[in-house]
């Protein structure tokens, strides 16, 4: 079975006293399907500079890692049905992102087409907002992290 091996990350904020958390809607799926930023890792390049520049190109916003998170592993079919397409593991590492700069949706050309829609949304709800379950794990452990610690 094929592998594949990608990077993304929980790039989160504090508005108004709430932490808010940076999610997309991924081109071709409808409104609502919200996701976390993630691409595969390019070769030779570490999973937590693939987190930090993929956040940057599918949200427009940059932050700096605070640690890894945990890895989603799943296994997928390509090209999807109805075509017979080959099995693929998928490894997803994902990393808690503090926001820095940037303004969400300020996407370079080259990179609109991956995505519809960027938005913050409220972090403690990110568990019932995100579409998928390996995501939706990663939300609670940012969650848990940033309950846990004093100054981030």
């Amino acid at each position: 079975m094929k592998r594949e091996f990608s990077a993304g990350g929980v790039l989160v904020r504090r508005l108004r006293g709430r932490w808010m958390m940076a999610a997309i809607r991924p081109a071709g799926k409808p409104p609502g399907v919200w996701a976390l930023p993630k691409g595969r890792i390019d070769q030779g390049e570490p999973a937590e500079t693939t987190a930090l520049r993929e956040v940057a190109e599918e949200t427009g916003a940059y932050g700096r890692s605070l640690g890894k998170l945990g890895d989603v592993k799943y296994v997928y079919t390509w090209p999807p049905k109805p075509a017979a397409g080959e099995r693929i593991f998928k490894v997803v590492s994902f990393f808690l992102i503090r926001y820095e700069g940037g303004r969400l949706g300020d996407l370079r050309e080259e990179h609109r087409h991956e995505v519809a829609e960027v938005k913050w949304l409220p972090l403690e709800e990110a568990p019932q907002l995100l579409a998928y379950p390996g995501e939706k794990a990663m939300a609670r452990k940012a969650i848990a992290f940033l309950e846990g610690s004093e100054r981030v």
